[in-house]
């Protein structure tokens, strides 16, 4: 028997995968898993399993950083898992920021819908470039696989946009997985690497 199991790394296979008997086709049996997610055989998979809705609404801006992310990844798109793609809804209270993060595993290619937006990424060490620019509705602007980036709304009005990734799963990290690790990083550590006091690191662990 020969197993045919196509996995992310190919970019080119659908969440089912099938066994191969002699010439004979049939579906995968659970509990196989590709990417972490259990493979569906084929004969049970439903056009929801490749369907959000939902895009068309305005995220939740009520928040600290006045902004909201609106996922479609595989976790609410279970037919993206290996496809290598996914997608996100972005919007903006008045200067709302979606503050400097990283995607492992993606990059970011960003369309704004509404309003304006000042986005930028910093290239890696040793130069550390801040590469920047102010888009208006209809621009495109593309970031980098896992570097640093960020979007601020620059208007007194709504701003949103919509953002593909080449991830079913792209990940994100932000200032939380230094400051909100599970358990703590040593005080003593963050002080020195950022040159500050214990006292303004322990301010920031309470923040996140």
């Amino acid at each position: 028997m020969n197993v045919n199991i196509e996995l992310a790394t190919n970019g080119c296979s659908t969440f089912f995968t099938t066994v191969t008997h002699t010439s004979t086709k049939t579906a995968c049996t659970l509990p196989l898993r590709v990417n972490g997610f259990a493979c569906k055989n084929p004969s049970s998979v439903q056009a929801n399993d490749f369907y959000f809705g939902g895009m068309h609404m305005r995220g939740n801006t009520s928040n600290a950083m006045g902004a909201s992310v609106k996922p479609a990844f595989v976790f609410q798109i279970p037919g993206l898992n290996t496809l290598g793609i996914s997608l996100a809804r972005l919007d903006f209270a008045p200067w709302g920021v979606i503050p400097p993060h990283t995607h492992p595993r993606a990059t970011e290619i960003l369309t704004v819908l509404e309003g304006q937006l000042e986005v930028g990424f910093v290239t890696s060490n040793p130069e550390n470039r801040h590469i920047s620019k102010v888009l208006k509705k209809g621009d495109v602007f593309v970031f980098p696989v896992n570097l640093i980036h960020y979007q601020r709304n620059i208007g007194n009005t709504y701003a949103a946009a919509m953002v593909a990734l080449s991830s079913q799963n792209p990940g994100v990290i932000t200032a939380s997985a230094v400051f909100g690790a599970n358990p703590d990083i040593s005080t003593d550590i963050l002080a020195k690497a950022f040159q500050v006091s214990d006292d303004v690191i322990t301010d920031m662990q309470l923040k996140f």
